[in-house]
């Protein structure tokens, strides 16, 4: 009889919002995981036993990193789209020198690289002067050229690789504060909080939101069994930003438009639906819930 060995995955931004919620639905697999997070945006507070922690920059990845990965889900970069038009020094060393760090670490020690590609690579700038997603900041352009440079390298060097895409994702463990903070997180706060919710205009501005789980879910299954780019994580049900501020209810105060002001729709799913993907959670219920929670 075939002794089967446990696989052992890499989770960079394993400490963070999503990947804390994927280290533990890879926990459940029967997988073993290191972590690899430098805690920019992660958190100690989303640590799950079972998983190693270690912390470093992945740019130097291969000082943390010495055993044999079967998997590496590429999570770990920065990922703001406005406040990185104030940090694009900060956006080129996390998610340039970053991800070469991880891709020469994949060249050199082989395995199956799963990276975590931004919706923002096909957003249109919609009210603005028409920019494509991908140019409107230095973290979508970054975004967008990883995803790429992450086919070449599979393709140059026959390594195998999935690209999945995260659209705008929402749920449990997200965070409110300053300009990191997530949007459905900090409206959530502001209803809860009897604070005002500040949206740019036009506000009509939409997101594809994705519940977490969906997204782990979709992660999981690129991890199994998808091969190349293309995967897209995305909800069917699309909201603009006043939208969603209104289902929370509350006062809204509007501000002026930003330079990266975008809309992205529902994208095609066919192919991580042909993984067994389906989308299970909805925004509106999600919220219904927190109203509900409150008023109990």
């Amino acid at each position: 009889m075939e002794i089967q060995t446990q696989k052992l995955v890499l989770v960079t931004g394993g400490a963070g919002f999503i990947g804390s919620h994927l280290c533990r639905r890879l926990l459940n697999e029967g997988y073993k995981i290191i972590s690899l997070d430098n805690y920019f945006t992660g958190s100690r507070e989303n640590h799950i036993e079972g998983v190693d922690y270690r912390v470093g920059h992945t740019k130097d990845i291969e000082k943390h990193i010495s055993e044999k990965i079967d998997i590496i889900y590429h999570l770990g970069e920065y990922s703001r789209v406005h406040a990185s038009l104030e940090e694009p020094n900060l956006v080129w060393d996390l998610n340039v020198e970053g991800t070469l760090g991880v891709l020469e670490f994949w060249r050199k020690k082989g395995g199956k690289l799963v990276y975590a590609g931004s919706s923002t690579k096909s957003a249109n700038a919609k009210g603005t002067d028409g920019t494509e997603g991908k140019n409107l900041s230095p973290y979508t352009w970054a975004k967008a050229s990883n995803a790429s440079l992450v086919c070449n390298y599979g393709k140059w060097f026959k390594l195998p690789y999935t690209v999945v895409y995260f659209y705008s994702v929402y749920g449990p463990g997200e965070r409110a504060w300053g300009e990191y903070g997530t949007l459905i997180e900090t409206f959530k706060q502001n209803f809860l909080n009897k604070k005002s919710h500040k949206v740019n205009a036009p506000g009509t501005q939409t997101r594809a939101f994705t519940h977490v789980y969906d997204t782990v879910e979709g992660i999981v299954l690129a991890g199994e069994k998808g091969e190349g780019d293309g995967f897209n994580i995305s909800s069917k049900d699309v909201c603009s930003v006043k939208e969603v501020a209104e289902m929370f209810g509350g006062e809204i105060e509007m501000h002026p438009q930003t330079k990266a002001s975008r809309s992205s729709e529902s994208d095609d799913t066919s192919k991580i639906e042909s993984l067994g993907w389906k989308q299970k959670h909805k925004l509106k219920d999600y919220i219904e819930e927190i109203k509900k929670t409150k008023n109990a």
